[in-house]
């Protein structure tokens, strides 16, 4: 968008509305609701994809008629951004003759206007309080959460030969919750560069020593 801007070339207004309907199905996929889903249809224009992604992330609960206004003002935007993008870009259903000599304001226009939708929906994205099942955010995303189970749950290891470790992670109350897992699988989600020097060390290792099975009866 950076580049077409700087060429002068009207694909900058093309890309302003792309990356707002971008985060709009990002902001959606994280947060829709499957048992009741706002994402609306592919062929929607920019302000449904707005719209749902403004309620989705719940700021049309906020009960203040200024803060109503605002986020009309930004659906506001994005119905100029879409006029805009159809009226003048390279990909639009056809230039008007109005705007055939489109100036440098006109795409920088379109660009501010992408900036402010998407700050505005970013920063909400990131007040949301996700749920970690479903969400595809990193690890990191849960910074919170994380130094409180790292501080209250502790881990213990169970290992014996030819079985996979069980990891007992240990709960603030006295339960615990086991999770059995291979120490292959372990070291491949987790750290592949340690994978790879496991692999390697194991593969210059001798053969572990199977002690043989007794039958039944046998002295």
């Amino acid at each position: 968008m950076l580049t077409s801007l700087e060429s002068e070339s009207d694909a900058s207004i093309d890309a302003a509305k792309g990356l707002v309907e971008c985060v709009c199905r990002v902001v959606i996929d994280q947060l829709d609701d499957p048992t009741s889903p706002l994402k609306p249809r592919d062929e929607a224009p920019i302000t449904e994809w707005v719209s749902a992604a403004t309620r989705v992330l719940r700021r049309g609960d906020v009960r203040d008629r200024k803060f109503a206004d605002l986020i009309k003002h930004h659906n506001g935007l994005a119905e100029s951004l879409r006029v805009l993008r159809n009226d003048a870009g390279p990909l639009s259903h056809g230039k008007d003759g109005f705007i055939q000599a489109l100036t440098v304001y006109h795409r920088r226009a379109a660009i501010l206007a992408a900036d402010a939708i998407v700050t505005f929906l970013h920063q909400a994205y990131l007040e949301v309080q996700l749920d970690p099942i479903n969400s595809r955010e990193p690890w990191e995303r849960f910074a919170a959460d994380n130094a409180l189970i790292d501080a209250q749950v502790g881990l213990a290891v169970d290992a014996e030969d030819g079985d996979s470790p069980i990891l007992r992670f240990l709960l603030p109350g006295g339960d615990e919750l086991p999770l059995n897992i291979e120490v292959s699988r372990l070291l491949y989600q987790l750290d592949r560069d340690a994978y790879v020097e496991a692999l390697n060390a194991a593969r210059g290792a001798p053969a572990p020593v199977v002690e043989p099975v007794k039958e039944q009866g046998e002295p």
